[in-house]
């Protein structure tokens, strides 16, 4: 059980007095390379405590930003170091429909990737390797990552307390859910 570890590792770190500090460690991070999803962190936050979810919303957007600016210059600077590296981890297809994504929709792609599921990581790297403006890059990571935190923290401070012990029960069924939706729609916006 993929999702149910995962969930219950981030049920315990929302708990935790420093929750705040893990959640800028997660948002920063989850932008470059670590693959656990911020909003893993900011809806077990959101659901504990409802009357800091703007709060919490605001670190995680302006955390998550801050990484993807820290991962755009890393691939501006380094992606032919990188991309040996994302070959061998098997993000090498990923990597290649964000480019595609870039060539098509450019400052759209980041906010899609921003609110979205997909791993914000590969459009930071991408947005990077590609020489995308930095002005445009950062106010589409505001863009996508405000609304997707802004989202999960308020929805989850409003229904949370009530949606929980069903997230709980049924948490591996949504996160493959959400798997199969993200395959499901890179395979029909390639056709």
């Amino acid at each position: 059980m993929i999702f149910a570890g995962l969930y219950n590792r981030v049920m315990v770190w929302a708990a935790h007095p420093h929750a705040e500090r893990y959640l800028v460690a997660i948002s920063i991070f989850e932008s470059i390379f670590f693959p656990v999803p911020t909003a893993l962190m900011v809806a077990p936050m959101a659901v504990a405590k409802p009357e800091r979810a703007v709060r919490i919303a605001l670190i995680a957007t302006s955390m998550s930003v801050l990484g993807g600016i820290v991962g755009y210059y890393l691939g501006y600077f380094a992606i032919t170091m990188i991309e040996p590296l994302l070959q061998d981890v098997g993000y090498w297809e990923k990597y290649m429909t964000a480019q595609r994504w870039f060539a098509e929709w450019g400052f759209w792609a980041v906010v899609i990737a921003g609110f979205s599921p997909i791993p914000f990581k590969l459009f930071t790297l991408t947005a990077g390797a590609l020489s995308m403006a930095i002005l445009p890059f950062v106010l589409a990571a505001i863009v996508g990552r405000a609304a997707h935190f802004f989202l999960v923290a308020l929805l989850m401070a409003w229904a949370g307390p009530k949606l929980e012990p069903v997230v709980r029960k049924y948490i591996e069924w949504l996160g493959w859910l959400s798997v199969l939706l993200v395959v499901v729609f890179i395979y029909f916006h390639n056709r």
